[in-house]
């Protein structure tokens, strides 16, 4: 019993269960190939019936059912399934959602353009042959395989008591990585993988991380991560449900989101996966979902996850990819047949196997193509030997009484060998023409020159080595496509920013306590005095009071006007349209404001620590005039929530931002004063302080805004009818803070009050925002420059008992950085 299952044991693992090496290919898909191969179904011929192809195989090569047998057929040629195709299909080959391909007497298929560089070069003795199951026939061991099929299609298999699971690759990348290891055996780990930077899987996906990747390239053995690829889209007109639904979807109700999956993690049944969340939410295990539809067409994948009004699109995400296998892992096995033993690989030791076998492919082929060379330049010596003494040897053949004893004559007279004595006698007589002799001896020459160079590449093992890569140059250019799968650095558990492209956004709050982020490239600019582009859908007691422009990748924080702060990243603010009023305050993550509060000021950040190690200080303005300097790494805290400031009764922040420590100040009150100071005037203090004076205000007046001025600045002051002026910032001289400051616009009841200060650039531009919620993109240059106590230009027309509410930069997100 023992020793039968060893041998039953061996038999699996060896004959059917694990990929050569070599070619990376299992007996079964190797028998496919050659005998399609064999039966003519090749690239330039005719698809045939896929029976055929099985019926040959099994008669020849295989003797097991048919069904195995086709069933590998049709995984070859799914391109879902595999990487690159070995067979090119005809007919209903199955689905990525796991439907079955129709019945063989239905499909047809020949072997695609690059499965014949598996088989290139077989007929010129470049492998060995063995008898078939019958001895009737003769299979090959291993096919040539000119690309390294192996790593770059992957294999996956069950023997007894192991298994193999390779994942696939880009084949570009492993192309140059067998390349770059011709050229330099000793090439390091660190070297390869910057060539080969993780596999690349035929559906795309996301990798998260290379802890993983590293691990199975060094070892054999890893688990690699992987994500499907998704984006939020609004859905703000609704639709009726298709597909896999989870309840009734009226028409022309608002929906909020909705999550759409374009790419799969490999292996993942996108059916199965839809059935998956349906049962999640019917379970409640996930609460933000209301549908579940399946869009895919032929032009790409697409499954839409409807979300409810108020859910949180990231957070959905983060349970979707904890329950579902949205997220999911490959365990890689790097196990392969070596010289017929089972054995796990590193990369680096792959490649070298694989590099072994073309060695070894090229060199046969070398010594059969010298052996051809050598037999015809043989014949063509003894053709040349009877056309330079051509009488003789017509005489010697009139005068012999048989072919037998004119050959025996040739041999003896003019030394031939029995070939070259046969050859001259099946010559036929126009060979005797003056110009077939030049023929002969051309051809002669030539050999003599082939002769020699393969003889050169059979004495130097560099020769061979340059061919292999020529030829492996010349594929990879002709089949290589860029990589599928985008590979994310760092650990094995990623934040979700790496989940977020990042791009510049617009993000919006208003008085009530709604928040939302546009893309950047939504508005456009327009001309002074132009009515602008609908913004934001605002209810009627509602009005826009901040507006700014960072990227997703950020960090923003959030400080209120009872001083508090709240950290989150840009993208946890919920992605609207550019009409959507947003999402309200406390629906989003991080953002749980108290009923008191309302947003101050928002900051964002890449680092609270400055690149270049300088200190830097975050400067606050309250209503009553305090202004307090502190330094920005003091908010730098795990903790969400902190005390940014300590205020006095019934004051309030106004503004806040980040200073270099030796930037000039500017403080602008509704009343159009305005004061310059330097920061220093203001000692740092602690987070939880009150500050010092900064403007001291008349009784009617508050502290409207806070700004920094630069070099060839100017003050940019918005009244709430819609006029403005820009004035030079040198004229408002130093001051010591704590005075009343100067006058910056000479005000009417006509122009209406500020409502807006803010230090621009000449080639600046900025947004204008109504208490309507219609918005305006101009440039600070079409604003005509006036002096400081005037009355300054219309330059913005709001509409009918509208007024403008805010005036914002637009910012430099600094991407190129």
């Amino acid at each position: 019993m023992q020793r039968s299952y060893l041998d039953y044991a061996m038999s699996v693992i060896v004959g059917r269960a694990l990929p050569g090496v070599q070619d990376g290919l299992k007996p079964v898909h190797r028998r496919i190939l050659f005998s399609m191969f064999e039966g003519g179904m090749r690239p330039g011929a005719q698809h045939r019936k896929s029976a055929a192809a099985v019926g040959d195989v099994m008669k020849k090569y295989h003797p097991h059912g048919d069904s195995a047998i086709y069933d590998a057929l049709v995984r070859m040629g799914q391109t879902w399934a595999i990487r690159y195709p070995l067979i090119d299909p005809h007919g209903n080959f199955g689905s990525v959602d796991g439907d079955p391909p129709a019945a063989m007497r239905y499909t047809e298929a020949r072997l695609s353009p690059l499965a014949m560089e598996l088989l290139r070069d077989i007929d010129e003795d470049t492998v060995d042959f063995v008898e078939n199951y019958d001895g009737q026939e003769s299979e090959p061991v291993v096919l040539p395989s000119r690309f390294p099929n192996l790593l770059v299609n992957g294999s996956s298999g069950i023997a007894v008591g192991m298994a193999t699971n390779i994942p696939p690759h880009n084949l570009i990348e492993m192309s140059d990585a067998v390349i770059a290891t011709i050229a330099n055996p000793d090439i390091t780990f660190e070297e390869l993988l910057r060539i080969v930077p993780g596999p690349d899987f035929p559906t795309g996906a996301l990798i998260m991380g290379t802890d993983g990747i590293h691990q199975a390239y060094e070892t054999g053995r890893g688990s690699i991560r992987m994500r499907a690829v998704t984006e939020v889209e609004e859905d703000s007109l609704g639709r009726s449900a298709r597909g896999e639904s989870l309840g009734r979807s009226g028409q022309g109700e608002r929906h909020g989101e909705r999550i759409v999956v374009t790419e799969l993690p490999y292996q993942v049944n996108k059916a199965n996966l839809a059935l998956k969340i349906a049962e999640l939410v019917n379970g409640r295990r996930i609460m933000g979902i209301r549908d579940v539809r399946d869009e895919s067409n032929r032009h790409g994948m697409r499954l839409v996850i409807e979300l409810k009004r108020d859910a949180n699109a990231q957070v959905v995400l983060n349970q979707l990819y904890k329950m579902t296998q949205l997220q999911d892992t490959f365990g890689v096995i790097n196990l392969s047949l070596v010289d017929g033993v089972p054995r796990t690989l590193s990369l680096a030791q792959t490649i070298t196997a694989y590099i072994a076998h073309q060695v070894e492919i090229v060199t046969r082929r070398t010594r059969y193509r010298l052996r051809k060379a050598e037999e015809r330049a043989h014949v063509l010596s003894g053709l040349i030997v009877a056309l330079d003494n051509l009488d003789a040897v017509i005489e010697l053949i009139r005068s012999s009484a048989s072919a037998d004893a004119a050959l025996g004559e040739l041999r003896a007279r003019f030394e031939l060998s029995e070939i070259q004595a046969r050859a001259i006698l099946d010559m036929q007589l126009r060979r005797l023409a003056a110009l077939e002799r030049q023929r002969i001896l051309d051809e002669f020459a030539e050999l003599q020159q082939v002769i020699a160079d393969l003889r050169d590449i059979l004495s130097r093992p560099e020769r061979v080595r340059e061919i292999i890569t020529s030829e492996l140059v010349e594929l990879r250019d002709r089949f290589g496509d860029a990589r599928r799968t985008r590979i994310l650095p760092g650990g094995g558990d990623l934040e979700m920013e790496d989940l977020i492209a990042e791009e510049d956004i617009v993000v919006t709050v208003t008085r009530a306590g709604y928040v939302k982020r546009v893309k950047a490239s939504e508005y456009r600019i327009q001309k002074r005095g132009g009515k602008g582009v609908s913004g934001t859908a605002l209810k009627s007691d509602d009005i826009v009071r901040d507006l700014f422009v960072t990227t997703t990748h950020h960090m923003l924080l959030f400080f209120t006007n009872q001083g508090r702060v709240y950290r989150v990243k840009a993208w946890q603010v919920p992605e609207k349209s550019r009409i959507a009023r947003g999402t309200y305050v406390a629906n989003v993550e991080g953002l749980a404001l108290e009923p008191d509060e309302t947003i101050a000021a928002v900051l964002d950040l890449k680092d609270f620590e400055h690149p270049d190690g300088e200190p830097r200080y975050l400067l606050f303005a309250t209503k009553q005039g305090m202004v307090k300097r502190t330094a920005l790494v003091e908010y730098d805290s795990p903790r969400s929530i902190l005390i940014a400031i300590k205020l006095r009764e019934d004051d309030e922040l106004i503004g806040v931002t980040v200073t270099s420590g030796r930037d000039d100040v500017l403080l602008v009150s509704r009343k159009a004063q305005a004061i310059r100071f330097v920061e220093t005037d203001a000692r740092p203090m602690g987070r939880d302080t009150t500050g010092v004076i900064g403007m001291k205000l008349r009784a009617d007046d508050e502290v409207l805004s806070m700004t920094l001025a630069v070099a060839d600045g100017q003050l940019l002051v918005v009244t709430d009818e819609g006029y403005g002026k820009r004035t030079p910032l040198e004229r408002y001289p130093n001051q010591k803070r704590g005075g009343m400051g100067v006058k910056t616009a000479y005000l009417t009841d006509q122009r209406g009050g500020l409502v807006g200060a803010l230090v621009a650039a000449y080639e600046q531009e900025i947004f204008l925002v109504t208490d309507r919620g219609t918005i305006i993109r101009m440039d600070v240059k079409d604003i005509r420059p006036t002096g400081r106590s005037t009355q300054g230009v219309r330059v913005m027309k709001p509409s009918e008992g509208a007024k403008v509410a805010a005036v914002a930069p637009v910012i430099d997100s600094g991407l190129e950085e």
